[in-house]
């Protein structure tokens, strides 16, 4: 893998950058699409390159238990076994055990863990967190990591940041012996303690990671205080490496986290909305089933180019959702990434241009009308 930075603003720290990867290559800053179990929810390949993604992202922890390595390994892989031939990410798990820490215990080795699905125990050390992402065959793979929710105090953020430090460490060290041809990220915690933050960046920065996310953010905490750590935490990751903030979030953070300098994005929120009806346009927001939506004859967002905007009503969609037909979580997936993929190369282009704040200016101007 190959990070290139191409341009920087002159007025804030937004970047263009491009990484390539046998796979293809990515332009940053970029938003990847989550197929937690091997798939975007509702869509194809296909459907997702017409979107326009370049790279998505798959999870550990459910492709492990379901369908499992064996049949990872028999397949040839993640990649083989959905039809994607471009990049993908894989996260480590960390996450997974942090949301369902009811049956997750951490040591110091790793985590002993539960099944969500039939109750079997499980363990996960930062080496078979690594050897596992090798068996999906990622292009990116996540060192584990020790998330923390919010509120946490000072002695549990510490606590998760020096597992963290040494888990990174032991999978970074198992990835080399392997000679494994994926690329590794750390990922820095430190709760919403900036000294920690600090500190935790410093000590993963001694291990030549191929690029750097920040996790512990967006799990619970207030709006404002996730910008601070990011806005702290960027600017002590290395310029010449990928910059990635994990599970945000919503097309606020993308803007803001991009002036910020952050490279690349995921988050479950465009597809999971796009299931509970909830669709975002370029004036704001929109809730399909809405009764004022029953006779509307026009797209979803008549700026938009997808294909659900180009073919459908907002009466249709409304219908479809009301009855609760498959094809509206397919229709709404559809435009709820399109909208996600084309906000990233619309600010792709204002950076080009510098005049991203000028961008960021006429975006809130649009999102604040209304649908």
């Amino acid at each position: 893998m190959k990070f290139t930075l191409i341009k920087k603003s002159t007025r804030n720290r937004a970047r263009l950058g491009m990484i390539d990867t046998p796979r293809g290559r990515i332009q940053t800053p970029i938003f990847m699409p989550v197929g937690t179990v091997g798939s975007v929810k509702a869509l194809t390949s296909d459907d997702l390159k017409h979107c326009g993604a370049q790279i998505i992202l798959g999870n550990t922890y459910h492709l492990y238990l379901r369908p499992g390595c064996d049949v990872m390994s028999h397949m040839g892989g993640l990649h083989e076994f959905i039809r994607w031939d471009r990049p993908m990410l894989t996260d480590s798990g960390g996450f997974q055990f942090f949301s369902l820490a009811k049956l997750a215990k951490f040591t110091e080795d790793g985590v002993t863990f539960q099944s969500h699905i039939d109750g079997s125990r499980h363990f996960f050390s930062p080496e078979k967190s690594v050897e596992i992402q090798t068996i999906l065959g990622s292009d990116i793979m996540m060192s584990l990591d020790w998330c923390m929710g919010y509120p946490a105090t000072f002695d549990q953020a510490q606590t998760a940041l020096e597992k963290t430090t040494a888990w990174a460490q032991k999978g970074y060290d198992f990835w080399q012996a392997q000679g494994a041809p994926n690329n590794l990220f750390g990922i820095v915690q430190g709760g919403m303690f900036k000294d920690l933050r600090t500190r935790s960046a410093e000590e993963l920065m001694q291990i030549d990671f191929s690029g750097f996310a920040i996790g512990g953010l967006s799990v619970g905490e207030p709006t404002d205080l996730m910008y601070e750590m990011a806005n702290h935490t960027l600017p002590l990751l290395p310029e010449n490496k990928p910059r990635y903030i994990m599970g945000v979030g919503t097309p606020e953070n993308l803007v803001e986290l991009t002036q910020m300098g952050c490279d690349m994005f995921d988050c479950v929120m465009p597809s999971r909305n796009a299931r509970n009806g909830k669709l975002f346009t370029s004036k704001g927001d929109m809730n399909i089933h809405n009764a004022r939506f029953k006779f509307d004859t026009r797209p979803i967002d008549e700026t938009c180019s997808c294909y659900t905007c180009q073919n459908y009503t907002r009466a249709y969609l409304r219908h479809l959702y009301k009855s609760r037909e498959l094809l509206a979580y397919r229709l709404n997936t559809i435009h709820n990434l399109y909208y996600y993929l084309d906000l990233m190369a619309k600010m792709r282009e204002a950076i080009q241009a510098d005049e991203f704040d000028a961008f960021k200016r006429q975006f809130y101007e649009n999102r604040a009308q209304g649908v």
